[in-house]
């Protein structure tokens, strides 16, 4: 299950309007708002990241919202099936051989070797 937390933006005078709308709809919880500043903290769930970008595109298109912006994300689950495909025997082999510094490889970053 993904949880992120999103960020709505509307103007001060429509808070109490985006607040009640986000609250009655089915896919958010609303957690915290400044009336002042026109801010709801909301959060979202769903099975994939896909699923909740779609619950964040409609929540961007509800009336009076300015901006709906993703500001954090957390997924357990996804975490473990990727901890699962790492091949750690070959990692560790590779680090305890010996090899002279002109053989080693140096990209200076990861994006470049993968």
């Amino acid at each position: 299950m993904n949880i992120s937390s999103i960020i709505v933006r509307t103007r001060p005078e429509n808070y109490d309007a985006v607040w009640l709308n986000l609250q009655e709809c089915e896919f958010c919880d609303v957690h915290f708002g400044e009336k002042e500043k026109g801010v709801i903290i909301i959060t979202i769930e769903g099975e994939t990241v896909e699923e909740e970008i779609e619950k964040l595109n409609k929540i961007e298109q509800m009336p009076l919202i300015i901006s709906a912006d993703m500001h954090m994300s957390y997924c357990e689950e996804e975490l473990d099936k990727l901890r699962e495909n790492i091949d750690l025997n070959s990692t560790v082999e590779e680090l305890n051989t010996d090899k002279k510094a002109e053989e080693i490889k140096y990209f200076g970053s990861l994006k470049k070797k993968y």
